[in-house]
């Protein structure tokens, strides 16, 4: 009896594929959480990167075992010095990129991710280099701005994310208005990020990119693009069903982005063909392909490092791959980067994978928000309490620090 097989559903209607995104974002924030402890003033960024990929490897051979599922990398463990804005991986075979280690009090960003079955999730964080007796001490001044800009950022942002009368209460007129209501705009959610970044005296990092991510995909067809600079702009609103990478940056000057002088070692395979001719082009296409498929990779990651720095010039020429520039800001200031792997529900949002929560504690600044429109966002829930919610002080504790960062976080 002949049958038509179904098409796959890879929606989030089809509880596999929540299922999915959130293992692959439980072994994300672990490895993150792993190699944040990693970040000690002194240590080579290149052992950390080697020493992040094989946690991903440890982790990704734990789960789906024995199950014909594809698994792996969405993101390799990238380690970007302070001014470093885009992922920065260098390779052993550059002697003098090899050597770069971590500086005391610079704020590093770590971006990494895994896959399950093409359901990437990725995130980055930005930590504070520990003492090298694993001590942390109470970040102040210009850093700690830093740190709470980017955090606060990071809390709007997301809340814009909702769609209008998602989660409204009410009457259902009240209702009905809330859901009529027309998202913000990309330049209004710019101006709102911009007023948190000036709060700190920081600035939203140029052309910093939410992407919608979809299966196999981490670049779709929205994205929202915060302080676009040239020939760049976003496109599309977040809708309920879908899944977005979202990410701020911010800097401590002016937040414009140059090309930094190392060399790019981040790439990715495209969906164009090309014949290429060199017999290391072909050999790093081949295995780039059966090793990550369409998601980013590092140049150190593939078998041989001299033949992938040869082989992977024609492939970029002849657009099979794209490369990732290495870019950073214009000042040469310190730059922090969150980034959440986020699924938009009928319920809100479901973080799916994410940098660790700020300890408030622990960050001390002067500065505060006192814009009364950010507060009132900020102090919005990020999803419908369904009776599974924490607490309703932990909600309300994002404006209410805002409003006083010197506020104990115990007196409740």
């Amino acid at each position: 009896m002949a049958t038509q097989a179904q098409e796959t559903d890879y929606s989030l209607n089809n509880p596999e594929t929540l299922t999915k995104y959130k293992t692959a974002g439980q072994i994300s924030e672990k490895v993150l959480a792993e190699v944040s402890k990693l970040i000690v003033a002194g240590s080579k960024i290149i052992d950390i990167c080697e020493q992040g990929d094989k946690l991903i490897e440890e982790e990704i051979s734990k789960v789906y075992r024995g199950k014909k599922v594809i698994k792996g990398f969405s993101h390799p463990v990238t380690v970007s010095p302070a001014a470093f804005v885009t992922p920065y991986t260098p390779l052993r075979s550059d002697e003098k990129e090899a050597s770069v280690e971590i500086q005391a009090g610079e704020p590093i960003k770590i971006q990494l991710g895994a896959q399950i079955d093409g359901f990437g999730s990725i995130v980055c964080d930005t930590v504070i280099p520990k003492k090298d007796d694993g001590s942390e001490d109470v970040i102040e001044g210009r850093t700690a701005d830093l740190l709470l800009a980017a955090h606060y950022s990071n809390e709007l942002l997301l809340r814009l994310m909702i769609p209008p009368g998602l989660l409204a209460q009410g009457t259902d007129e009240e209702k009905a208005k809330a859901a009529a209501a027309k998202p913000p705009t990309q330049s209004q959610i710019t101006a709102l990020l911009e007023k948190v970044a000036q709060a700190y005296e920081c600035h939203i990092v140029e052309s910093t990119t939410s992407w919608l991510f979809d299966h196999n995909e981490i670049e779709g067809k929205k994205k929202i693009v915060l302080a676009p600079g040239d020939n760049t702009k976003g496109e599309g609103v977040p809708e309920v069903g879908e899944v977005w990478g979202v990410e701020v940056g911010v800097s401590l000057g002016s937040g414009k982005i140059k090309q930094f002088e190392q060399r790019a070692t981040l790439h990715r395979r495209t969906a164009n063909t090309y014949a290429l001719k060199r017999p290391t082009s072909r050999k790093i296409y081949s295995e780039a392909q059966k090793k990550f498929g369409i998601f980013p990779f590092s140049l150190r990651q593939l078998e041989d490092e001299r033949d992938a720095k040869s082989g992977v010039i024609e492939c970029v020429r002849g657009g099979v791959f794209r490369q990732y520039e290495v870019t950073g800001d214009k000042d040469n200031a310190p730059v922090a980067r969150l980034l959440t792997t986020i699924a938009i529900t009928k319920n809100g949002i479901t973080k799916l994978g994410g940098p660790p929560a700020l300890d408030l504690s622990k960050v001390k600044s002067d500065k505060k928000i006192e814009d009364e429109e950010i507060l009132k966002i900020l102090a919005q829930p990020l999803a419908r309490n369904t009776g599974k919610s924490k607490s309703k002080k932990k909600k309300k504790k994002t404006a209410k620090k805002a409003e006083d960062e010197e506020e104990e976080s115990d007196e409740e």
